[in-house]
């Protein structure tokens, strides 16, 4: 089954008020495919891999020590996804940090690693991974003034699928920074965009290696004001990296907001049965 059948379900949002822009990749077969996948675009929380793989980086150098603890400050608090200012002590350390950002997208938590590492090094990060248009651009805002930027960050499909690719290759800055970042998205706990209509089991042990029947998923979303995001990887008999954005004009309603969501979700079914069957030749 060819990755084209992805691009067509893609493309069967094209009379909708949105772009739905779409970046696949066969990890091992080498096919791509991408739907308005150089589009820059806001793509909310999906863009906290780029933070967290230069967090793994510096684990894996020793440029931070997993259980070096970490105050969180005031200026660190944001509302939104998260479970962090929820809770009664301030101090935790970067792998709680880490774990926090990857499994629940807590904003509190990714202000908090982004503090410690800089915007700068991320920007380095994607440099060095060829990831021209992925940029973190500030910190996690309750409210953006026009004194900020607006968004928290951007990017483009292609992006953030090649991210996803250079962590399953383990190519991203080592093999065991790779891993390590896997493991972290293999923690989130939002399954309701792309892996919402693949049949798979979110605790199934054994990930990143293929299953005897049945799909592994680990994946990061992204969710803000006329945008969704999904950047991941689905495992199956092939490995395919993937990121799906959705943005749209947030004066069109709730009616937009749910058929961006259906649209995500069908890509995310075309993924899922070109992940099951291996690439013809």
């Amino acid at each position: 089954m060819s990755l084209a059948q992805v691009a067509a379900a893609a493309r069967r949002s094209a009379t909708l008020p949105l772009t739905l822009a779409v970046a696949a990749v066969d990890i091992d077969g080498g096919e791509t495919v991408g739907v308005d996948d150089r589009t820059v675009l806001p793509v909310a929380s999906a863009s906290k891999l780029l933070l967290l793989a230069e967090v793994s980086r510096r684990l894996d150098s020793g440029e931070l020590l997993a259980d070096r603890p970490v105050e969180v400050l005031d200026e660190d608090v944001a509302d939104g996804t998260g479970l962090l200012r929820r809770m009664g002590r301030r101090g935790w350390t970067v792998e709680d940090l880490a774990w926090l950002t990857a499994s629940v997208s807590d904003n509190t938590a990714t202000n908090a690693l982004l503090r410690l590492v800089g915007r700068e090094s991320t920007a380095r990060m994607a440099k060095e991974l060829g990831l021209d248009r992925l940029t973190l651009h500030d910190k996690v805002r309750d409210i953006r003034g026009p004194d900020v930027p607006p968004a928290f960050a951007t990017g483009t499909a292609r992006d953030l699928a090649r991210l996803v690719t250079h962590a399953v290759r383990g190519t991203m800055s080592s093999p065991t920074a790779s891993a390590r970042l896997l493991e972290w998205m293999r923690a989130n706990t939002d399954h309701g965009l792309v892996p919402a209509l693949v049949d798979h089991d979110p605790y199934a042990p054994g990930f990143p290696n293929p299953l005897a029947d049945g799909l592994l998923v680990a994946n990061k979303t992204g969710t803000d004001t006329g945008v969704r995001s999904d950047a991941g990887v689905i495992v199956g008999a092939r490995r395919l990296a993937y990121a799906v954005v959705a943005h749209w004009d947030p004066a069109l309603g709730p009616s937009t907001e749910r058929a961006a969501v259906h649209a995500i979700r069908d890509v995310g079914r075309t993924l899922a049965a070109c992940a099951r069957r291996r690439a013809a030749g």
